[in-house]
């Protein structure tokens, strides 16, 4: 059973960081894409980034490239996404995603 679950989101002032984490189970790493993507209310699912399982190869959305890197362990299942200069309109729902699943979730509010 593929399971992912999301961890470190929270409130921060603008222009701080955080590192969202997603422990991952049930499927092999190194076979696998996996992104984040987010959700804020209102507006359309947006993806933010992603990396590729057999060659480490990102990608990254125009609003987050230069402020934010993904990474992975494959050895602890866990894919990163460091958050660095967060605005308030990176305040939504943060998902980990690998086709045709994702997560739960976790809050990402940034105040101004």
């Amino acid at each position: 059973e593929v399971q992912l679950v999301e961890s470190g989101g929270g409130l921060v002032q603008a222009g701080g960081s955080l590192r969202l984490s997603c422990a991952a189970s049930g499927f092999t790493f190194d076979d696998y894409a996996i992104g984040w993507f987010r959700q804020a209310p209102g507006k359309e699912r947006e993806g933010v980034s992603c990396i590729v399982g057999s060659d480490g190869s990102t990608r990254y959305a125009d609003s987050v490239k230069g402020r934010t890197t993904i990474s992975s362990d494959n050895v602890k299942n866990t894919v990163y996404l460091q958050m660095n200069s967060l605005k308030p309109e990176d305040t939504a729902v943060y998902y980990c995603a690998t086709f045709p699943f994702s997560g739960q979730g976790t809050q990402v509010t940034v105040s101004s």
